[in-house]
């Protein structure tokens, strides 16, 4: 686990409708202050990655379909400098990642179907305040090949 990253089960609500997917509450112990929402959609293996945001905090939940997402951690000071986690996350194993500025995130969509992730962000979008890199890049340590184990 990455320093400062937080993976929290929530609850689906279903009944004979369909379900309510609850995400973040702003009386939730967790919840910092609210930037904005937006979701994004992927489709299966193609990969989103590599950015870092340096002051926004993420709240992830994958609202449909399955992803990887992967971190890895470049702070200075961090106790998990130089880790990578993977976090395997969706409609079956819906819950809201958080991940903290400062750590490199990307994801892959998973499964055979297109994946939505939602992100309520603490702050709004500012293309300054975001670094990417490319996907492949040998920067981080991690091949985003299937694998077989």
């Amino acid at each position: 686990m990455i320093h400062g990253v937080a993976v929290r089960p929530l609850q689906q609500i279903p009944d004979e409708r369909g379900k309510i997917m609850p995400m973040l509450c702003r009386d939730d112990s967790w919840f910092k202050e609210f930037g904005e929402i937006y979701f994004s959609m992927i489709y299966p293996g193609v990969v989103k990655g590599w950015h870092l945001h340096k002051t926004m905090t993420l709240n992830y939940a994958v609202v449909s379909g399955m992803i990887k997402l992967v971190l890895y951690d470049a702070r200075s000071g961090s106790p998990t400098r130089g880790k990578v986690q993977e976090i395997f996350t969706g409609e079956d194993h819906y819950a809201l990642v958080t991940v903290p500025y400062g750590v490199w995130n990307g994801f892959k969509g998973m499964g055979v179907k297109p994946a939505i992730v939602a992100n309520c962000a603490t702050l709004p979008h500012d293309p300054k305040e975001i670094t990417r890199l490319n996907p492949f890049s040998k920067k981080i340590p991690y091949d985003w090949a299937l694998k077989h184990s």
